[in-house]
């Protein structure tokens, strides 16, 4: 398992409601692991019942039936553990699961998280066997995630030093570490790195990511609910880190967006999370006395 598991990069499997994205953009499952990170993770509670599932992922515009796949899809997958109270189903993250969204939890929170030491990048070469083609999306993934673009094929460049390694082993593939050779590189004399940077990703597009981030929270929504409102607001800002590994600003635009978008998730987070779990405390009350 590994932290591409929180966008569903795989897409969706057989048709499957709990994997197909819903008109807010996002998968059910992207959704409830931005619960779990942004309003569960930190505060010790029980398992929590299906019905606050239900209403969270209603109030995004999730039809009922679809929930409910995705917490049976997300069980059978070994994300959650389920447990019976009376009548009642109750579920929590697995240990696994938990160690993930920690994990990402790191990279979601960070103060400044499209910023590298300046002039640092990794360099980084693999070859996957043709008897192994089945690895190839999991190791684009993979390395996406890690900040990885793609220089041409089998060569990929991340801004800042990743351990390449633990990248490969905390996603399951510590097999392709005997396949790949990955060093700390730096630009030398007269090679153009803007020009670097717009080959092995998308610029454009990262700025409009960013920008359509900043339109969509730069003003709370107002009488929304504010617990389904900072679980969209995670989902919405785990997509922005999957697309936008911190290129240097400085090889940009003067006007790159990338620090307006980490103070706009960092004011609205703050802003929204007391009242998101006061209402998960009138959710679980509500459970508890109904």
């Amino acid at each position: 398992m590994s932290a591409e598991a929180l966008e569903e990069v795989g897409g969706p499997d057989g048709g499957d409601p709990a994997a197909e994205a819903q008109p807010n953009g996002h998968r059910p499952q992207s959704l409830l692991f931005s619960f779990f990170g942004g309003v569960v993770r930190g505060r010790e509670r029980s398992p929590i019942p299906t019905s606050v599932f239900l209403r969270l992922l209603g109030e995004l515009g999730v039809a009922e039936a679809a929930a409910r796949a995705t917490l049976a899809r997300m069980t059978r997958k070994g994300l959650l553990e389920r447990t019976q109270v009376g009548r009642t189903a109750h579920y929590r993250l697995t240990t696994e699961a938990g160690a993930l969204v920690a994990k990402a939890a790191e990279r979601v929170g960070a103060t400044a998280p499209f910023e590298h030491p300046d002039g640092q990048w990794t360099l980084l070469s693999y070859s996957v066997p043709e008897s192994r083609r089945d690895l190839r999306h999991r190791v684009r993934a993979t390395l996406t995630w890690a900040g990885f673009g793609g220089l041409r094929d089998g060569l990929w460049i991340a801004p800042g030093t990743v351990d390449v390694g633990a990248v490969l082993t905390e996603a399951g593939l510590a097999e392709l570490v005997d396949l790949a050779d990955w060093f700390a590189a730096s630009p030398m004399s007269g090679v153009r790195v803007d020009q670097l940077i717009r080959r092995a990703w998308p610029v454009d597009r990262i700025r409009d990511s960013h920008e359509r981030f900043i339109r969509a929270w730069w003003s709370e929504p107002p009488g929304q609910d504010p617990l389904g409102q900072v679980t969209l607001l995670g989902a919405d800002w785990l997509r922005l880190l999957r697309s936008d590994p911190g290129l240097p600003a400085r090889f940009l635009s003067p006007d790159w967006p990338a620090a307006r978008s980490a103070a706009v998730y960092r004011r609205c987070y703050e802003s929204l999370l007391p009242a998101a779990h006061r209402r998960l405390d009138l959710e679980l009350g509500r459970t508890v006395l109904g």
